[in-house]
């Protein structure tokens, strides 16, 4: 296998995702799989707080990794996120085709290292306002 889970080096992140063998920029790290669901759907499991690995690519498709751990992407993290360590940047980028995600590097990652990719702004705009309003913890 070429990847690790571990603790994450970003501070209140849970697990995270390490490479085991060098990865070049531009290949696909790993695909993000999970349960295929639509919009709908999704704002269902937000009202019962089972979110928080959603992907979205249309309204009639989203790719939910919540009860697919065994999905090893789910665990990047984003670098750019709420709790920044000095050093540490995004190395991957998401990427859709063939109406599939993956997860591609956008420069060369070393072993050991771990995959951190943008989640976006709205994503965290979207998570801030959440703890504002006392939904989300941090």
């Amino acid at each position: 296998m070429a990847f690790k889970i571990k603790k994450s080096q970003l501070p209140n992140s849970g697990k995270g995702l390490y490479t085991t063998i060098k990865i070049k920029k531009g290949e696909k790290v790993i695909e993000y799989l999970g349960e295929i669901i639509d919009w709908k759907e999704y704002l269902n499991r937000v009202e019962k707080d089972e979110d928080g690995y959603l992907f979205f690519i249309s309204e009639k498709k989203c790719i939910d990794a919540y009860n697919t751990p065994e999905y090893l992407a789910r665990y990047a993290n984003d670098a750019g996120g709420l709790r920044r360590v000095k050093g540490l940047t995004n190395n991957c980028v998401y990427e859709i085709e063939d109406n599939k995600c993956f997860i591609v590097a956008k420069k060369d990652i070393s072993p050991g290292s771990e995959i951190f990719v943008s989640y976006s702004k709205e994503y965290w705009d979207c998570v801030r306002y959440n703890i504002k309003i006392g939904r989300t913890k941090l």
